[in-house]
C-alpha cells in the first residue's frame, strides 16, 4: 500500500489557527495595558517572533510527516498558508476590538502618533496635523481589511524564505 504525502493545506490551516489564537491573545494582553493603539518596534519584535516561530515549527512538522522530506514550493505554501489564516484571524479581531471592545482606538492611535510626531520630527503643527487628516483617510474598515491581507500575505512570504530554504530537502529518486 502506497503512503500518502501529506497536504501543505492542513498545515497552513492548523498552524495558521494557532498563531492566530496567540496573536489574540497577544492583542488582548495589549490592550489589558493600553498599548494596544500604539505599536512600536517591541511590540513589532514580539510579533516577528512568533509569526517566524510558527511558520519553522509548521515546516518542521510538514517535513517530519512527509519523511524528512519538503521542497522549497512546499515550505513557501505552508508559510504563506500560517500567515494568511492568521492574518484573517488578526483582521476580524482587530474588526471587533475597534468596532466594539474599543470604539475610541482609532482616536487613541491618531492622537497617540500626534504626540510621536510633535516629539520625534521637526514638523509644524499644521503640518502634524495635515499629514493626520491625510491618514485618517486609511483608516476605514475596508482599507484595514485590503492592506492587512496584503501585508499578511507579503510578510509571511518573505519571514518564509529562509526557513524554506534552509529545511527543504527534495526525494530523490532511486
Amino acid at each position: 500500500m502506497e503512503e500518502t504525502k501529506p497536504k501543505t493545506g492542513k498545515y497552513a490551516l492548523t498552524y495558521g489557527l494557532i498563531l492566530g489564537a496567540i496573536s489574540v491573545v497577544f492583542i488582548l494582553m495589549l490592550y489589558s495595558l493600553d498599548m494596544h493603539y500604539q505599536g512600536g518596534p517591541m511590540v513589532m519584535g514580539v510579533s516577528l517572533l512568533i509569526t517566524i516561530a510558527m511558520i519553522i515549527i509548521g515546516m518542521m512538522q510538514f517535513k517530519k510527516d512527509n519523511n524528512g522530506f519538503m521542497t522549497f514550493g512546499e515550505g513557501l505554501k505552508i508559510g504563506v498558508g500560517i500567515g494568511l489564516i492568521a492574518g484573517i484571524i488578526g483582521i476580524i479581531f482587530n474588526q471587533i476590538l475597534a468596532g466594539v471592545i474599543d470604539p475610541e482606538m482609532m482616536n487613541k492611535a491618531m492622537e497617540y502618533q500626534k504626540g510621536m510626531l510633535m516629539e520625534t520630527t521637526k514638523m509644524t503643527p499644521d503640518q502634524i496635523d495635515a499629514q493626520m487628516e491625510m491618514g485618517k483617510k486609511f483608516t476605514t474598515p475596508s482599507w484595514q481589511i485590503i492592506f492587512g491581507l496584503i501585508y499578511s500575505i507579503v510578510a509571511s512570504l518573505l519571514l518564509s524564505l529562509i526557513p524554506a530554504l534552509i529545511l527543504k530537502k527534495k526525494e530523490t529518486i532511486q
